[in-house]
């Protein structure tokens, strides 16, 4: 992992400021920075965006009526839209409700229903769905300074708010602390108390059975501050900077992996940010995938920043690796799917054949079960392709000691024929004899259609005069006349209408 100072084309940025949030939208394409307090010693209400594709900078002309100017608010994108709730103006907290239209750049004012927070600055949001979560911060009521470890719900589609109470032993009254969401989870990180003592606790709020936790973390464990910023990536949460009771600043990065509750110091290459609070970050993935942004801050002299900051995690979240899986998945879905239209397309006899391709891996021993009916003698073959994909079926229904009735079943279609051949089978074979193949392997013959198919050898050890039969395809149901060669104790299936020298039996086959 490492730093990169963003070198910025042009003017028209922000400048330097504290308190202030940046959101990305358009998956990490752009990043509006919204409020905070300047240089000037004013807070303001000014929008810049910053283009992440040409790192330029831009003040947009926005409409509708504008939020007051303020800081230590909170500010979430949900789609385009940003949310923009609380903070304070200097003298009073608020809890006003703003939504910026980042597609026309305009400001809307919603009517809201239910009960609203209480007036608040140093709180926290988090988007879970379509509920915008606002958790704990402070505000001053007759003059006195009131700390919150409450919990609203905003429907962002109703605007309805409404005040939850969790089950579970909830985090303490804080304020500057940092939350995050994962897996319709949100997480609460560190913060300063009524005592105004730092914490650097971990607590987890589930938002499907709204129920509070303390993650018992382990690993390299964060020092206790406030006014930090935490950036997520999937399950891992980035902290950065803040303060500590000592009035200490923070330039450290930690990292929190959620799902195992492990802590990390990370240790980054690269020119990084100095010491600092109330920093804004956002992620810019995938848009700029693994990179998470920072802008601004104040220093330990409690002046305003306005340097940008980029920090390369090289980390590619755990969606993305399924859709790169699932579009591999996609892709050989589509290859077996060409495979099959090109298998539909073939020539009639291709595909009334069950076809062996010239691979090792196809010469399995073909199970030949021999049964006596009370009229007449029964050979079953069957074999199965180790894709399990296709399926082929033959059987003696009746034996002459000239030659055998066949039936099979090719590609669904019911073949029927007769076997002849010119060498008298002897008689005494035994009736209950069981019939296997020998493996022999396979052999590839050039046929007068230029079709090449491996040969499939079955011996039937008692029985010395059984010759060759080939499968063959009717169309129309009209017979066709095949003659193969002398094949001694074997019975091989070969591919049609091969170039023979010595007929010694037919073939007819017609379709059912």
């Amino acid at each position: 992992m490492r730093w990169e100072r963003v070198a910025v084309h042009g003017s028209g940025g922000p400048g330097k400021k504290w308190g202030h949030t940046c959101s990305a939208v358009l998956g990490g394409r752009l990043l509006y920075v919204f409020g905070g307090f300047g240089d000037d010693n004013r807070h303001t209400n000014k929008v810049h965006v910053f283009d992440t594709v040409n790192r330029i900078w831009s003040e947009p002309v926005t409409k509708g009526a504008l939020p007051s100017p303020r800081d230590s608010h909170s500010c979430t994108a949900v789609g385009d839209n940003l949310f923009v709730f609380g903070g304070t103006n200097g003298t009073n907290s608020l809890n006003d409700l703003y939504i910026l239209d980042t597609s026309s750049n305009t400001w809307i004012a919603p009517s809201l229903r239910g009960d609203p927070p209480n007036p608040r600055e140093g709180h926290s949001a988090a988007l879970i769905g379509k509920r915008l979560f606002i958790f704990g911060g402070c505000g001053n009521i007759d003059g006195a300074e009131i700390f919150y470890d409450d919990v609203y719900v905003l429907n962002t589609e109703t605007f309805m708010w409404k005040c939850i109470v969790p089950s579970g032993i909830p985090p303490s009254k804080r304020e500057s602390h940092s939350c995050s969401s994962w897996n319709n989870k949100i997480i609460i990180i560190g913060g300063q108390d009524t005592s105004s003592f730092y914490q650097s606790d971990v607590h987890i709020l589930d938002t499907d059975t709204l129920t509070w936790c303390k993650l018992n973390t382990t690993g390299q464990i964060l020092p206790p501050r406030a006014g930090h910023t935490t950036i997520s990536l999937g399950r891992n949460l980035f902290v950065f900077g803040g303060f500590a009771d000592n009035q200490s600043l923070f330039d450290d990065v930690y990292v929190l992996d959620v799902a195992s509750g492990t802590w990390s110091e990370v240790m980054l290459t690269g020119e990084g940010p100095s010491p600092r609070f109330s920093v804004a970050g956002d992620c810019l993935d995938p848009h700029l995938g693994g990179t998470l942004v920072l802008i601004g801050g104040c220093n330990n002299t409690l002046q305003p920043l306005e340097d940008m900051y980029y920090l390369q995690t090289g980390i590619v979240r755990e969606d993305e690796r399924d859709e790169r899986r699932i579009a591999k998945l996609s892709l050989r879905k589509q290859l077996k799917l060409k495979c099959q239209k090109q298998q539909a397309s073939a020539s009639p006899c291709d595909n009334a054949l069950e076809r062996f391709d010239n691979n090792t891996n196809v010469h399995h021993q073909m199970p030949v079960n021999y049964t006596q009916p009370s009229r007449h003698n029964v050979y079953s073959n069957e074999y199965q392709t180790p894709l399990g994909t296709k399926t082929f079926q033959a059987k003696v229904t009746k034996s002459f000691p000239n030659g055998y009735t066949v039936e099979t079943v090719i590609d669904g279609k019911r073949l029927r024929g007769l076997l002849f051949s010119t060498k008298p089978r002897p008689e005494q074979t035994p009736c209950n004899d069981s019939i296997r193949n020998t493996g022999n392997g396979e052999t590839d013959r050039e046929k007068q259609n230029g079709d090449h198919n491996s040969v499939r050898e079955a011996t039937r050890p008692s029985e010395t005069n059984v010759s060759d039969f080939q499968q063959a395809d009717v169309l129309g149901g009209n017979s066709i006349r095949n003659e193969p060669p002398v094949g001694g104790a074997t019975a091989q299936m070969k591919s049609p209408f091969p170039s023979y020298t010595s007929p010694v039996h037919e073939a007819f086959m017609t379709k059912l």
